[in-house]
């Protein structure tokens, strides 16, 4: 072999791993889209994990992950999405509605694994729950459409309430405040119940809007689905007790934490569901075809600690419907 060739040879052997290191693409890179703060939501965010681990996936060994926290500010997170568009993340994760509507005007090409409470068909995030289309899939609660079982379930533990408030957070935009919903209006009736709306628009007006059930005479309360209220459990549970007004939630961590009752579906099996699509997607699927997961199970959880310190006796028709009873 000539000595020409021969060192044309050596620099191809040589050129060959910088080749092969150049084409193998660098560990994927996942945004995760929040509008609260990261401790109230470690649980669900380690849920979330042990989903993509599932499927193949742990951060720190071949995922990055990007977090953006909007901190309640809700006119933060279209800046926060724009700036994981920008990082060319392969994949964002949302929770919220109004965190996945964000992500949604922030791109149409990166894929976009939504956790919300509402309808994603009638908020415009996808086609269909079957077959979404377009760049967006993943899990919704259709939380809020469970209040009127919610009160259905209030008014069977304290039948002598006429008067029950409903808690909302008037700064989420997702959040109607005009009036309440016509399904919950319909069972409040059909319990013969007055129902009042109390506004909490952000953390500072919690306090005040429980302080108003003993003007209002409220009997019970309902919590609504929010992030707002969900980055808040220890505040919203510790203020049912100071008023002593028997509360429905609607996660089981609040009961856990020492609410009355909840009931709703597990919202661990959601995010691990979340993250199991992820892994899906970073592997190729695509979210047009991934159909919009709900939840197929509910949990009842009642707190029997909480009920003897409010001075009420749980039904037997309730203990004996109750997937879980704290004692």
């Amino acid at each position: 072999m000539k000595r020409r060739d021969f060192m044309m040879l050596l620099g191809g052997v040589a050129a060959w791993p910088m080749a092969a290191r150049a084409q193998h693409k660098a560990m994927p890179v996942v945004g995760y889209l929040h509008p609260g703060w990261p401790g109230p939501v470690a649980l669900a965010v380690a849920a979330f994990h042990q989903g993509l681990s599932e499927a193949g996936y742990v951060e720190g060994q071949n995922l990055a992950m990007e977090y953006r926290w909007a901190e309640s500010h809700y006119d933060r997170l279209p800046a926060l999405a724009a700036d994981l568009v920008a990082r060319k993340v392969d994949l964002i994760v949302a929770q919220s509605d109004p965190t996945a509507r964000g992500a949604k005007n922030a791109t149409s090409t990166i894929p976009i694994v939504f956790f919300i409470g509402g309808d994603p068909v009638r908020q415009g995030l996808v086609a269909s729950l079957a077959r979404p289309g377009g760049n967006l899939t993943g899990v919704t609660m259709i939380a809020n459409e469970l209040d009127p079982k919610r009160l259905e379930l209030l008014s069977e533990l304290v039948p002598q309430a006429k008067m029950m408030a409903l808690l909302v957070n008037s700064s989420n935009p997702a959040v109607p405040v005009e009036r309440i919903p016509a399904p919950l209006e319909e069972a409040a009736r059909t319990k013969g119940v007055r129902l009042r709306m109390l506004q909490a628009g952000g953390e500072s007006k919690i306090d005040a809007a429980y302080a108003t059930l003993a003007e209002l005479q409220a009997g019970g309360l309902i919590v609504t689905a929010d992030p707002l209220f969900g980055n808040r459990v220890e505040q919203l549970v510790a203020l049912a007790a100071r008023h002593a007004v028997p509360v429905i939630y609607y996660r089981r961590d609040f009961v856990d934490a020492g609410g009355l009752i909840s009931y709703g579906p597990s919202f661990a099996a959601a995010f691990r569901q979340v993250g199991a699509y992820a892994g899906k997607i970073l592997k190729g699927a695509k979210p047009a075809d991934l159909p919009v997961e709900q939840p197929t199970k509910y949990e009842f959880v009642i707190n029997l600690k909480t009920a003897k310190a409010l001075g009420l006796t749980i039904p037997q028709s309730l203990l004996g419907r109750a997937d879980e009873i704290i004692q």
